[in-house]
């Protein structure tokens, strides 16, 4: 079989012949997640509700708040320091698509992971399940095709892995269309997106008929035909979440190098676990976990809810992603920052109820997606499929015009090591 390199532009045969590993990986990202949140899912009923009936304790107070993620940061903390692979890569220090871990790496990351989600941690799976994936079908694609470029099986692994993360190929396809175009490489953009798009197709097929999407839509009004002055608002929402989101990697690095002089990971997860239960405790249940469902219950009840008491949400989840994403926590921060986009709407809206409340939210996600990932494509389809309005998209696709002046020259949630982005 010839070889296939994320450089030279395929043909038609080869696109053919790389059909059965790229549905391989589609199925097998997806299965990935499928397992991994499943699992998550059980051991989160174990400590979010077992336990605390065990003992008939409230688990929504925050002293069982305070322990669980106390607990949390010190079981990351044993995992990280003692594990082969040390639990996987700082999250802080990678973008979503980054070198194959080694084998050896991947049961911790996978136990750090499932500490992470099950425990209420501020984080999201996204990272996390793209790297486990990635180190499986990597080793497993050498094994079998060992002529298909490594790049190509990463690609065709991330696309697999948010198509079914999002239950859909369309968000596989708007993040990979960014990476692929900036190869420039030459050739046609479709044949190189054709096996990722393959691979991510067959991913959210997967998890749709086992599980179903992470993002679903909101029961929300259709906005209709906008107003002009649906755009100025639009455009105050949205670069208020973006302002949130950049106060909070304005201070990322600073936060990351704060935790790492304690130099041992289980005392800096610890520390950080203590002071996301103390944040927990503040907050309450809906500041903690990775935010789908904490979003959907904050929106339903937003009614009942004072400007401050919703600024103090936003304020706190900040916070606790900051901190998470920083001491040492594995997981991604799409997802909070979803949540997050979606609470500074809540706030736009309690303030100028005129505001319909669907372009509230999309307007907020928008910013904060867009501030935390800077891809203007995924940020546009979050917002869309989390208010389920299409008529928002021709809003948005103004708004996010003066969004990305004022994200693309500010710092990102990201710290800076040796380059992990990978080209197509």
């Amino acid at each position: 079989m010839p070889g296939v390199n994320s450089q030279a532009t395929p043909t038609a045969t080869t696109l053919l012949r790389l059909s059965v590993p790229a549905i391989l990986i589609g199925v097998v990202s997806a299965l990935g997640l499928f397992l991994v949140e499943g699992t998550a899912h059980l051991l989160e009923h174990v400590l979010w509700v077992d336990l605390p009936g065990l003992f008939n304790l409230d688990p929504d107070s925050g002293w069982w708040i305070f322990a669980v993620l106390s607990g949390v940061g010190l079981a990351v903390g044993v995992v990280c320091t003692f594990a082969p692979g040390r639990g996987g890569r700082d999250s802080a220090t990678v973008e979503l698509l980054a070198p194959p871990l080694p084998l050896a790496a991947v049961p911790g990351l996978i136990l750090v992971s499932l500490l992470v989600l099950a425990g209420g941690v501020s984080l999201g799976p996204e990272s996390p399940i793209i790297a486990i994936n990635t180190a499986i079908l990597v080793a497993v694609i050498v094994r079998f095709w060992p002529r298909i470029d490594v790049k190509l099986v990463m690609l065709m692994t991330a696309a697999g892995t948010i198509g079914a993360l999002f239950g859909t190929p369309v968000a596989a396809a708007l993040v990979l269309t960014g990476v692929v175009a900036a190869a420039n490489t030459g050739g046609a953009l479709w044949d190189r997106l054709f096996l990722p798009l393959l691979a991510a197709a067959t991913g959210s097929l997967t998890v749709r008929m086992l599980d179903g999407p992470q993002f679903g839509a909101t029961d929300m009004p259709p906005l209709g035909a906008p107003h002009p002055s649906d755009l100025l608002t639009g455009a105050l929402v949205a670069c208020a979440a973006a302002l949130v989101i950049l106060a909070g990697a304005s201070v990322f690095r600073a936060l990351h190098e704060s935790f790492r002089r304690l130099r041992s990971p289980l005392l800096y997860t610890t520390l950080g676990g203590v002071i996301l239960g103390g944040l927990g405790a503040l907050g309450g249940p809906v500041t903690l976990f990775k935010g789908g469902q904490q979003m959907a219950d904050l929106i339903r009840g937003a009614e009942d809810l004072t400007t401050a008491e919703l600024l103090l949400i936003v304020a706190v989840k900040l916070t606790a992603l900051l901190v998470a994403a920083t001491a040492g926590f594995r997981g991604g921060r799409i997802f909070p920052a979803v949540f997050i986009g979606a609470a500074v709407g809540l706030v736009a809206q309690s303030l100028m109820p005129e505001v319909p409340l669907g372009l509230a939210l999309a307007c907020g996600i928008l910013g904060a997606v867009l501030a935390e990932s800077r891809d203007g494509w995924i940020a546009l389809f979050i917002a869309v499929v989390v208010v389920g309005d299409i008529s928002v998209l021709a809003v948005l696709c103004v708004v996010v015009l003066p969004v990305w002046l004022l994200v693309m020259g500010a710092p990102k949630m990201l710290v800076p090591t040796a380059d992990h982005q990978v080209s197509a």
